[in-house]
C-alpha cells in the first residue's frame, strides 16, 4: 500500500534526495553492527581479474571485491581520492589501507552514516564527512580520483552530480563507477555520461558477476539479517538487501535491470 502512494513521486528529484537521505539516516542510526560495514550487492571477480587474497577473509568478502577491482582500474597509490556516498565507510577503509592512497575522504549525505564510519574506520590517510552528491564540499580540481559505489541512481540530479565531478577532478584525474538501471533507464545514463565532459575509458557489464556474489553470500547474509534485523522488518530488509529471490536480484537474473562498471576520465585540457 505504501509502495504505490509513493511510487508516483518517485520521478522527482527532491524525493529521490529524501528518500535516500532518510532510508541511510536510519539504517545508520537503528542498525550500527560493526560487523555489517557494506550496503552493496557485491561482486565475483572475472577469470583475468583472478581471486583477491588477503590475510583475513572478510565477512563481507563480495562487497569488498566490488570496491576491490573498482579502485584496481586506474593508481590509488599516493594520490588524493574522494568517495561520494561512502555509505558505512568499509569500502574506503579497504582502499585506503590496501592501496595506500595520499588521503582518502569518503563523502555521505546521511550524518548518522559519517558519524558511524569515523567511529568504525580510523587510519592516518582516511575521514568521513558530510556533503551532498550535488554540491560537493570539496575545492575546485584537488582531487585525483573521484569514486562512487551503487549510490547515484538515488540522486535527484545525475547530470549535477556529474558536473560536480568533473570540477573537483584534477586534469587527468579518473572517475570510478559502479551502478544500476533498469534496462529502459540505461539509454539515460548512457547519455549522460557521454555528455558529462569526462572520456570514457571503460564500460563494462558486470551483471553476472553481481548475480554470482549475491548468490555465494545468500547463506551468510540471511544469517545476519536474522540475527541483527528485527523480526518485522526481515522480510523488508531482505528485499533492500538484495538476497536470492528478491525482486532486485530477479530484475538482475531476468535482464530488465543491469549492473555496469565504469572508468572515465577528465581531459587534460578543454
Amino acid at each position: 500500500m505504501i509502495k504505490t502512494l509513493l511510487y508516483p513521486f518517485k520521478k522527482f528529484a527532491w524525493f529521490k534526495r529524501l528518500n535516500a537521505k532518510i532510508t541511510y539516516e536510519l539504517l545508520a542510526k537503528h542498525i550500527p553492527a560493526e560487523e555489517w560495514h557494506f550496503m552493496n550487492y557485491g561482486y565475483n571477480p572475472t577469470e583475468a581479474e583472478g581471486p583477491l587474497h588477503l590475510e583475513k577473509v572478510p565477512l563481507q568478502q563480495y562487497p569488498l571485491q566490488m570496491y576491490h577491482y573498482l579502485a584496481a582500474k586506474t593508481n590509488i597509490e599516493n594520490q588524493t581520492i574522494l568517495e561520494v556516498g561512502s555509505g558505512r565507510g568499509g569500502g574506503a577503509f579497504h582502499i585506503a589501507s590496501y592501496f595506500k592512497p595520499l588521503f582518502y575522504t569518503g563523502m555521505d549525505l546521511a550524518h548518522h552514516a559519517v558519524n558511524l564510519a569515523n567511529q568504525l574506520h580510523k587510519l592516518p590517510n582516511l575521514k568521513f564527512i558530510q556533503g551532498s552528491a550535488e554540491q560537493i564540499p570539496i575545492e575546485t580540481e584537488s582531487i585525483d580520483v573521484v569514486i562512487n559505489v551503487e549510490s547515484c541512481h538515488a540522486y535527484g540530479s545525475v547530470d549535477q552530480f556529474l558536473k560536480e565531478v568533473m570540477r573537483v577532478l584534477k586534469p587527468g584525474g579518473h572517475f570510478l563507477m559502479v551502478d544500476f538501471r533498469y534496462a529502459v533507464d540505461m539509454p539515460r545514463l548512457k547519455n549522460q555520461l557521454a555528455n558529462c565532459g569526462l572520456t570514457m575509458l571503460e564500460e563494462e557489464n558486470i551483471t553476472p558477476h553481481v548475480i554470482k556474489a549475491i548468490e555465494l553470500e545468500d547463506d551468510k547474509k540471511k544469517e545476519r539479517i536474522q540475527r541483527l534485523i528485527p523480526a518485522k522488518w526481515q522480510k523488508l530488509f531482505s528485499e533492500f538487501a538484495g538476497v536470492v529471490g528478491s525482486k532486485f536480484y530477479n530484475n538482475l537474473k531476468d535482464e530488465t535491470r543491469f549492473y555496469y562498471r565504469y572508468v572515465m576520465v577528465k581531459p587534460l585540457s578543454n
